[in-house]
């Protein structure tokens, strides 16, 4: 790669093609931080691949007409000067025909693609247009998200083709609601490699053995239109009830995703039932201690939403738990980029967009080898009851969650109503 500098050195302007050292006050600064001071002069080039930092109250003295491409972010062309608008971040440059044979130009990766790189990316969406988009690994879906699909044009015609089947089958409102969530699921299962999680009904979630024979319907009706339970994730809320559906289901060899996950007794009890994966939602965690704090936000290392998924992640990898950790609802970018190298992290379009169109480096946060915790310990009813009791966060959160996912459900049914 040609690295553009951030500062000239006209002494050195008699020799082009050329790797040099930064002599100036800054460069030494940078060099004493770490970072490559790399830099071009008045039409020499620097052969690197090295980054170099920039900070907001350093501007880069280049003439944007010598020069092929910019790519920096958080920067702008004015005045003949890159000017950084957000810092830290990486730049760099390539002078105009100046490439040699021996000069190879590095990909761009952005903060999107190295995460992918760490971690399983989920897309927090049945928008069919935004899956397309972003081409997660697997989709994840519920009440709520199925209402924003309806008002996708990409989804408009399979939705009439839906209802339009339903009539003649002389479905219910609420019957054909059951059956538009999987018609989403299936649509989706082919736009995406790995699998697609369907939810059961959140008024079952205290009900073990109706959220088990909806589970097994869902299965069924995926079958019918030609998806193996192999694709399926059946999603159920982390209750006491809703972990027992689960421990039945995987016996069955219907893996499943505990959502609603706000605690450890949750994730350990989880852990016990034998779950496939579970989706702790860091921001609805980060959003009841800002309230309850009175605090406009958190520090990443502070994050109250973040530090529950690395524990859980820890106490998983340290005891040998195969039960997949999927970090969820996520308020910013900075809580994904705090949890990287977690197995999978479900992410809304709208953050998607903002990590795909961001280029600086990714730390990797989470690390199976680096893991440490207690000893696993499996939890009984009473001591899962008791621990939620006492958890007043958890147990609001988990409440309120399932009120919201019913009242999704019943404003879908009532919007298919009334096109039926």
């Amino acid at each position: 790669m040609l690295v553009a500098p951030l500062w000239r050195n006209s002494r050195r302007s008699e020799r082009p093609d050329t790797a040099f050292r930064a002599s100036s006050p800054k460069a030494v600064t940078l060099a004493r931080m770490g970072w490559a001071a790399l830099y071009l002069c008045s039409g020499a080039m620097v052969h690197s691949r090295e980054f170099l930092r920039h900070y907001e109250d350093e501007a880069v003295h280049l003439d944007p007409d010598r020069f092929d491409s910019f790519v920096c972010g958080g920067f702008r062309p004015h005045c003949g000067k890159m000017i950084c608008k957000q810092s830290p971040e990486h730049a760099w440059a390539i002078p105009r025909g100046r490439l040699t044979d021996r000069q190879e130009k590095t990909p761009v990766k952005t903060v999107l693609d190295q995460l992918r790189d760490m971690t399983v990316v989920v897309a927090d969406s049945g928008d069919v247009t935004a899956v397309k988009r972003y081409q997660p690994i697997d989709c994840t879906t519920n009440p709520s998200l199925v209402l924003v699909a309806l008002s996708d044009p990409a989804s408009e015609e399979m939705i009439v083709a839906e209802i339009e089947a339903g009539r003649k089958a002389g479905l219910s409102a609420p019957a054909l609601t059951d059956t538009l969530t999987v018609a989403v699921g299936a649509r989706l299962s082919g736009l995406v490699p790995g699998r697609v999680s369907t939810e059961v009904d959140a008024r079952l979630s205290f009900d073990t053995d109706a959220s088990v024979a909806r589970a097994r319907a869902i299965l069924a009706d995926y079958a019918e239109r030609g998806v193996v339970r192999e694709r399926i994730l059946i999603k159920l809320a982390s209750t006491w009830e809703g972990i027992r559906a689960a421990e039945i289901l995987q016996d069955e060899g219907t893996d499943c995703n505990l959502t609603l996950l706000f605690s450890m007794a949750q994730a350990v009890a989880c852990a016990d039932a034998g779950a496939y994966l579970i989706s702790p939602f860091v921001g609805r965690i980060t959003d009841w201690y800002k309230k309850a704090e009175g605090v406009d936000g958190y520090d990443s290392l502070q994050d109250p939403g973040v530090n529950s998924v690395r524990k859980i992640y820890d106490y998983y990898k340290a005891n040998g738990i195969a039960t997949v950790v999927m970090g969820a609802s996520f308020r910013n970018t900075g809580q994904i980029k705090a949890l990287a190298g977690c197995d999978n992290l479900t992410i809304s379009p709208k953050l998607l967009d903002e990590l795909s169109s961001e280029v600086a480096d990714l730390p990797r946060a989470l690390r199976p080898g680096q893991a440490h915790a207690e000893p696993h310990k499996p939890i009984t009813e009473a001591q899962f009851r008791w621990d939620m009791n006492v958890d007043a966060m958890a147990t609001e959160k988990l409440a309120e969650g399932i009120r919201d996912f019913d009242a999704d459900h019943h404003k879908l049914t009532q919007i298919i109503a009334e096109r039926f």
